[in-house]
């Protein structure tokens, strides 16, 4: 009996080892796709992929991968069966991939809906609306700003640059070339940036070249006011081909009132990378510019009162070749315990989209408000900019917008822009070679054919 209640015992203790055994063999691995390719933010995502193993026992194999291949290889993945489980990606890439079949709508919508549709920026998931499904998750984003001279405008009394004619009324107040330049717009006809300031202002005065069924004529008379604001801003604008380098350049050596960028200079006006000085007085590391810095994400022209920003989300999107279960497990985990880490890769241009969970609605915006910035030298946005500032960084994202996203042409939008054949003629006008009406002319023959 005894015997027998050993073999027993044995058997029970071996079955345990084998049931052991297979669920270690049941732990599964995702790969996982991101554009953050640089080393420092590697580090973080595998320390992000290390935590959810051991939460779950399944890995992430964390995979880099250049913007610019990511179209192609993802398109080259699909045709051979092979695509990553998540992908972490731009805008850009949304709604095309859903129309693919790339990206595994039904699921990235079901993530959604479990964290909470309302814990979400609603102009994130605008941006991703696939026939009233969110086609892919939304992870962070940012919104393009006017950084102005708070304190210049305070001593002028100056109202903030928040419309066109705030900005040109500004101008006219501080423009004193060359140690004061009204602004410095983006005239460099084939660099990206003047793709963004461009559409941002076109934005802001309510101006489209789409619609629904695709190419729209751009109206003459909101474009003609497009077109004399962007003159003025040029006309206060030193001479040559400006991009982002100069605007930041002369913003900070204290010779320019206002300049349009990314937030990624909220942490460099703070003399906290040293790569880009701050050179307004003697002390490189100053905070002196960001105290003195006002910041404006939505504006507006005369022809739409509401006003706009300009937005650029990333989202994180389960492929179709997903398995489904574990990567909808990362993604959840991502953007809940994980979501801290996430937005601590880069917090400067990492805005939370999702702003809270059910029990705390602004969790994660208070998080990531006391995150450190910066490269050389690290502080919190907390300790660098006033809570309206930081306020109306964040909350610019509840509104953004981009050509096509609304009416569904996106894909149609993104050929114009990358065209830069705006640009072209928005230079031509700027430089005298045809008056407004033929340029809009102009415009809408080009943008016609693309």
């Amino acid at each position: 009996m005894v015997k027998f209640e050993r073999s027993v015992a044995r058997g029970l203790m071996a079955g345990v080892a084998l049931c052991a055994l297979a669920g270690a063999a049941q732990a599964d691995t995702i790969r996982y796709w991101t554009t953050e390719e640089q080393p420092e933010r590697l580090a973080k995502q595998e320390e992000m992929a290390k935590a959810f193993e051991e939460k779950t026992g399944d890995s992430v194999e964390v995979i880099p991968v250049s913007e610019s291949d990511l179209g192609t290889r993802a398109t080259a993945a699909f045709a051979a069966g092979d695509l990553p489980d998540v992908i972490y990606h731009t805008l850009q890439y949304v709604l095309p991939w859903a129309e693919d079949g790339i990206l595994d709508v039904e699921t990235n919508d079901e993530i959604v809906e479990e964290l909470g549709r309302d814990s979400f920026a609603p102009a994130a998931l605008e941006m991703a609306d696939f026939d009233g499904l969110v086609a892919a998750v939304p992870v962070d984003g940012w919104t393009q700003m006017i950084v102005y001279r708070k304190d210049l405008f305070a001593e002028k009394g100056l109202a903030a640059p928040d419309t066109y004619a705030n900005v040109v009324a500004a101008i006219e107040a501080l423009h004193s070339p060359p140690d004061m330049y009204g602004f410095v717009a983006a005239t460099k006809v084939d660099e990206n940036f003047m793709s963004q300031v461009l559409e941002h202002v076109f934005l802001a005065n309510g101006v489209s070249p789409v619609g629904a069924d695709g190419f729209a004529p751009l109206d003459e008379a909101k474009t003609t006011e497009v077109l004399e604001f962007y003159k003025a801003l040029a006309d206060a604008s030193p001479p040559g081909d400006l991009y982002w380098q100069q605007s930041r350049e002369l913003y900070f050596a204290g010779k320019a009132a206002m300049i349009i960028w990314s937030p990624f200079i909220l942490d460099e006006l703070a003399g906290l990378r040293d790569a880009a000085p701050v050179t307004i007085n003697d002390d490189p590391t100053s905070r002196d510019l960001a105290d003195k810095t006002g910041i404006v994400t939505r504006f507006s022209g005369p022809s739409n009162p509401d006003g706009a920003a300009w937005g650029d989300v990333r989202y994180l999107g389960v492929t179709a070749d997903a398995n489904t279960d574990v990567a909808k497990a990362f993604v959840l985990f991502s953007m809940d315990e994980g979501y801290e880490s996430v937005l601590s890769i880069a917090p400067e241009g990492k805005f939370p989209v999702r702003r809270g969970d059910a029990d705390d609605p602004q969790k994660y915006v208070e998080a990531w408000r006391a995150l450190p910035v910066g490269v050389d030298r690290k502080a919190p946005l907390t300790e660098l900019y006033d809570p309206a500032t930081i306020e109306s960084i964040v909350s610019g994202l509840d509104s953004a917008a981009r050509w096509g996203v609304a009416e569904g042409q996106l894909a149609l939008a993104s050929k114009m822009i990358n065209s830069q054949e705006i640009n072209r003629l928005v230079r031509q006008y700027l430089d005298g070679e045809r008056d407004a009406a033929d340029t809009v002319a102009a415009m809408n023959d080009t943008l016609s054919k693309i």
